[in-house]
């Protein structure tokens, strides 16, 4: 093979060594490995890692102490429950986790979806809401491993990150509505967050003046507290000054609430109780829960893995997620995932592995054995504040208003999933805003730029820049295109319009390809090459293609496109390619042509100067 065509595609002719098949032995074994306890960072541990560890771990444990209590009532479950996941949860997932610094456990998003969805088929508190609970996490953790061991972690990242945003943003409204009763004396209403908001008005009347005291204060004391040193455990410090208050006040004589004692400090193994008709209950739950888990702990262990310049395997992160609540489900914890505000918390305090988050777990099951008995103490009303404040913490307003200013299609993404959690339910919204958010992906993917390229002087450099944008000068003969995205059964039918728009009015001799931006070519991609390159010989036209991923070209010679170029139709630069249009182009027209587009020209003809008769072609025509 000689030209253009062996010589660019001769160095792809070595074919990477081949994977072994999805089915096979050693594909199955290297998922399996991600099962085993024996992690690599456990290798790693040195004194010095050991003391940062701890000392994160101490501290992480002081913030997840009040911090569970407040998710478990917000999942609709007694106190004991947060904490029991806070342990367990937090303890398998720092093990097969992939994240160094990530802390698992209870989240605000993920016990407002579980509210949301099992308090429609029992009543929250009660045994059979528990029981549901329980079951709807050993399914969540069962999806998790499962989509973990078949390495579907790629996957995730095709949703939009406004997606999680705005779902956040509605579970944190219905969370601050579901706690505005408790916060001042009033019952926690039922249904969506609009009856909840019209029973609260209807009861104003009601309000204890007293409980709207206890949790002004408390909520005052946790601002302040966050205000003067972020170290400063302040959840603990504004819970302790809400409590105080109401021992103070005396909590039983003004009519306020309080928590009833924990029945047990530590979890126990109790496998839930499983029954075909209740899985069928909460199949769709456990997906959206699922979901929301995985997203969450995937973008807060890519984040960190980012911010301390480390690898994340979203896969091996996706397992960890699985195996916490696939065994958290055994010893009464209920659904959780990755927590941004403890994990910012583990980073800060030094923590350099998972072992800081071990040391976590342990030491809240050691804190528990002096202040289990102090939690009848706690006021109703003291929680419900923090629990407000919590919920205000978890809107991400400057990602919101980052979205609405940059984004129609990430806007559109937004408001629905938004709109749809405050009328619906929380994981409907979720389905919704991956619809959205896939329609959006999909109709982008459909619509590839086309645009023709022309060069240009930038601080001195030559660069090709959009012709129609910078009003830049084209060549008479050759369009030089570049096609941007995949070329697929979805995209040919818009790129196919834009060559016809782009040749009205224009009728290149030549059309210059490339494809170095085009990732996925398949069969209907490949049908469309042949059909553009049969057209341009049919009209007495020519057509370079330009391309240098191996991909790419192992596909053009699998669908048989390469075996109908030419030797000088294929190459891996548009210099090349620029450089046979143009040595090919019709000496005529360049010779009456003043634009002299591309450096290449000055290889052609110039055109003659009227004047003095001085140019090549006068040149040559003197020459003896």
């Amino acid at each position: 093979m000689s030209g253009a065509q062996g010589q660019f595609c001769a160095p792809y002719r070595v074919l990477p060594p081949k994977k072994a098949p999805v089915g096979s032995m050693n594909t199955w074994l290297s998922h399996l490995n991600r099962l085993s306890p024996v992690r690599p960072w456990m290798g790693a541990i040195t004194p010095l890692s050991l003391r940062s560890d701890l000392i994160a771990g101490l501290t992480n444990a002081t913030i997840v102490l009040p911090q569970g209590v407040a998710f478990a009532i917000i999942a609709g479950l007694p106190p004991q429950y947060g904490l029991f996941t806070a342990m367990i949860g937090t303890f398998v997932a720092a093990i097969w986790g992939a994240s160094s610094v990530m802390v698992s456990g209870p989240t605000t998003a993920i016990s407002a979806v579980v509210f949301a969805t099992v308090s429609e088929f029992a009543t929250p508190g009660s045994s059979d809401y528990v029981s549901l609970v329980l079951l709807l996490t050993l399914m969540v953790g069962l999806l998790q491993l499962t989509a973990g061991l078949i390495g579907l972690g790629s996957l995730i990242s095709f949703i939009s990150h406004s997606v999680i945003v705005a779902f956040t943003a509605a579970a944190a409204f219905l969370i601050a509505v579901s706690q505005l009763g408790p916060a001042v004396g009033l019952e926690n209403g039922q249904g969506g967050a609009i009856h909840r908001l019209v029973a609260i008005w209807e009861n104003l009347d009601g309000i204890n003046p007293t409980a709207a005291a206890i949790s002004v204060v408390t909520l005052a004391c946790l601002i302040g507290v966050n205000a003067i040193d972020k170290r400063i455990p302040a959840y603990v410090v504004a819970l302790v000054v809400g409590s105080l208050m109401g021992v103070i006040i005396g909590t039983d004589a003004a009519g306020v609430r309080t928590f009833a004692a924990l029945t047990s400090a530590f979890p126990t193994f109790s496998p839930p109780e499983v029954s075909f008709d209740s899985v069928g209950l909460l199949l769709p739950s456990a997906v959206a829960v699922a979901f929301v888990g995985l997203l969450e702990a995937i973008s807060i262990g890519k984040s960190f893995a980012i911010r301390r310049d480390e690898s994340h395997d979203a896969n091996q992160e996706i397992v960890g997620q699985g195996m916490s609540n696939t065994i958290g489900s055994f010893f009464q914890c209920y659904a959780g995932s990755g927590s941004f505000t403890r994990s910012g918390l583990n980073a800060s305090s030094g923590a350099v592995s998972p072992l800081s988050a071990i040391f976590a777990a342990v030491s809240l099951a050691l804190l528990l054995l002096l202040v289990a008995p102090l939690l009848q103490f706690v006021p109703v009303p003291a929680m419900a504040a923090i629990i407000l404040y919590v919920a205000w913490k978890l809107i991400n307003f400057a990602e919101i208003r980052h979205i609405l200013r940059s984004s129609r299609s990430e806007t559109l993404i937004l408001l629905v999933t938004f709109v749809t959690g405050l009328v619906s339910e929380l994981d409907f919204a979720i389905l919704a805003g991956v619809v959205v958010s896939l329609s959006v992906f999909l109709n982008k993917s459909a619509h590839p730029i086309v645009s023709v390229g022309a060069p240009t002087d930038v601080n001195g450099r030559r660069v090709f820049m959009n012709a129609a944008a910078h009003n830049l000068p084209q060549c008479p003969q050759i369009s030089n295109t570049r096609l941007d995205g995949p070329l697929f059964f979805g995209s040919v039918e818009h790129v196919g319009q834009a060559f016809k728009r782009l040749e009205q009015g224009f009728g290149p001799r030549t059309r210059i390809l490339n494809l170095k931006g085009v990732g996925k070519i398949d069969l209907a991609g490949a049908d469309f090459l042949l059909n553009e390159l049969g057209r341009a010989r049919r009209h007495g036209r020519n057509l370079y293609l330009i391309a240098a991923n191996p991909q790419v070209l192992n596909v053009l010679k699998r669908f048989g496109i390469m075996a109908r170029l030419s030797d000088k139709n294929l190459h891996n630069h548009k210099s090349t390619a620029i450089e046979a249009a143009v040595l090919a182009a019709d000496d005529d027209i360049c010779a009456g042509c003043e634009l002299r587009v591309f450096h290449e020209c000055t290889k052609k003809a110039k055109p003659p100067d009227l004047k003095t008769g001085s140019g090549d072609q006068a040149g040559l025509q003197s020459a003896p």
